[in-house]
C-alpha cells in the first residue's frame, strides 16, 4: 500500500485502502493528476518561443525573458519574433535554438498554412488549426489548464462558503434555520444565465469576473448536506457535554461537529469540480465566458459547431472534455465508496 509509510489513524488508513481497491478511480486520479501537471508546464510544451538559445557563446532563455531582435544581430530593437525566417537564419549562423515539442502558443497564428483555416492535422499542426489559424493542440493544453484551475478555485471558494453557511444553519436551528431556508429558496430561484448576460453587457467578462458570479450561485450546493449533518449531531451527547463544560459554540462547531460533516462533504467535491468545469465550458460555448482569444475548451467546441467541414475541431474538444469529466466522475465514485462505512477493503 502506497500510504503505509504515513502516520494516519486506523479509520483513515481503511478509507485510503478502500479508495485504492477501486482500480478505476485510483488510476483515474493518477491520470488526471498527470494531465493537470503537464498542463501546468504548458509553456514548456507548447510555445512560440525557444526554451533555450545559444548565440555567440551566450545563452538566452526567451521563455522567461524578452529579448530584442538586435541581441541576435537583427536590425529592429523590437521584441524578437522567433518564428521569423530572417531571425532564425541569423541565430543559426552562430548558434542554435532548443524548441518545445509544439512550436505554437495558444494564441499563435500560423500564417504559413497550405490551405485556408481551419487547416486539417499535419506534421506541423498535429491536431490541425482552428478557424483563425491557431494550433488546436496548444489551445487544448492551455484550455485544460484554465478549466481545471477555474474549477478548483470555484470549488474551493464555494465549498468554504457553503460549509460555513450550512454549519451555522444546522447548529443553531430555530429561526436561524428558518430564515436561511427561505433565503436559499429565493436565491436558488434567481435566473443565473440572465444575470451573467447582464454582467457581460456591463463589464468585459474575465476569469475573476466569471469566478465571482458563478461563486454567488454555486455555494448553495453543499449547504443542504452540511446542514443535515449538523442538525443530526447538535443533540449528541458529546456536544451537550462540551456545552456543559463551557466550550464556545464556534469551537464545538468546527472542532467536534465539522469533522463528521466533512465525511459527506468530501464525497461531493469531485462532482462539484466537474460541474464547475462544465459551467465554464458552457459559458464559453455561448460566448459569455472568457474574453475572445483566450484558450477555451468551450470556444473550441463552438468552432466545431460552426465549422462542420472541420471535424477535428469538435472531436478534439469533445474528447478532452469527456475525458476530463469521466476521470473526475470515476474519482468521485471511488471517494464515495471509500467513505461508505458499509464497505471494507479486501
Amino acid at each position: 500500500m502506497i500510504f503505509k509509510h504515513f502516520h494516519f489513524t486506523p479509520l483513515t488508513r481503511r478509507r485510503l485502502a478502500q479508495f485504492q481497491t477501486n482500480r478505476r478511480g485510483w488510476w483515474s486520479l493518477w491520470l488526471f493528476l498527470l494531465l493537470f501537471g503537464l498542463s501546468l508546464e504548458a509553456e514548456f510544451i507548447a510555445n512560440d518561443r525557444p526554451l533555450l538559445i545559444s548565440y555567440q557563446g551566450t545563452f538566452y532563455v526567451p521563455i522567461f525573458k524578452d529579448y530584442a531582435e538586435t541581441d541576435f544581430g537583427g536590425v529592429f530593437p523590437s521584441t524578437a519574433n522567433y518564428r521569423d525566417p530572417y531571425l532564425i537564419e541569423l541565430i543559426h549562423q552562430d548558434g542554435w535554438m532548443l524548441w518545445p515539442p509544439i512550436r505554437f502558443h495558444h494564441d499563435t497564428v500560423n500564417y504559413d498554412l497550405p490551405v485556408p483555416a481551419p487547416a486539417p492535422p499535419s506534421t506541423e499542426n498535429w491536431l490541425g488549426t482552428d478557424d483563425q489559424g491557431r494550433d488546436v493542440l496548444a489551445r487544448l493544453i492551455y484550455g485544460f489548464r484554465i478549466s481545471v484551475l477555474f474549477g478548483l478555485l470555484l470549488t474551493l471558494t464555494s465549498s468554504i462558503i457553503g460549509v460555513a453557511a450550512g454549519a451555522v444553519q444546522g447548529y443553531f436551528g430555530g429561526r436561524v434555520d428558518l430564515f436561511f431556508q427561505r433565503f436559499l429558496e429565493i436565491w436558488g430561484g434567481l435566473p443565473q444565465l440572465f444575470i451573467l448576460i447582464i454582467v457581460s453587457s456591463v463589464v468585459i467578462p474575465g476569469f475573476w469576473t466569471l469566478l465571482l458570479v458563478l461563486m454567488l450561485f454555486s455555494w448553495t450546493s453543499l449547504v443542504g448536506v452540511v446542514r443535515a449533518e449538523f442538525l443530526r449531531a447538535r443533540n449528541f451527547d458529546y456536544v451537550r457535554a462540551a456545552r456543559a463544560l463551557g466550550m464556545s459554540d464556534r469551537r464545538i462547531m468546527f472542532k467536534h461537529v465539522l469533522p463528521n460533516a466533512m465525511v459527506a462533504t468530501l464525497t461531493f467535491l469531485p462532482f462539484i469540480l466537474s460541474g464547475s468545469i462544465v459551467a465554464l465550458t458552457a459559458l464559453d460555448f455561448l460566448g459569455l465566458g472568457l474574453p475572445p482569444g483566450s484558450a477555451s475548451l468551450g470556444d473550441l467546441l463552438r468552432q466545431g459547431k460552426d465549422n462542420l467541414q472541420a471535424p477535428w475541431l469538435g472531436i478534439s474538444g469533445f474528447v478532452v472534455v469527456a475525458l476530463m469529466l469521466s476521470l473526475l466522475v470515476f474519482v468521485g465514485e471511488a471517494v464515495r465508496d471509500a467513505f461508505d462505512p458499509r464497505k471494507n477493503p479486501v
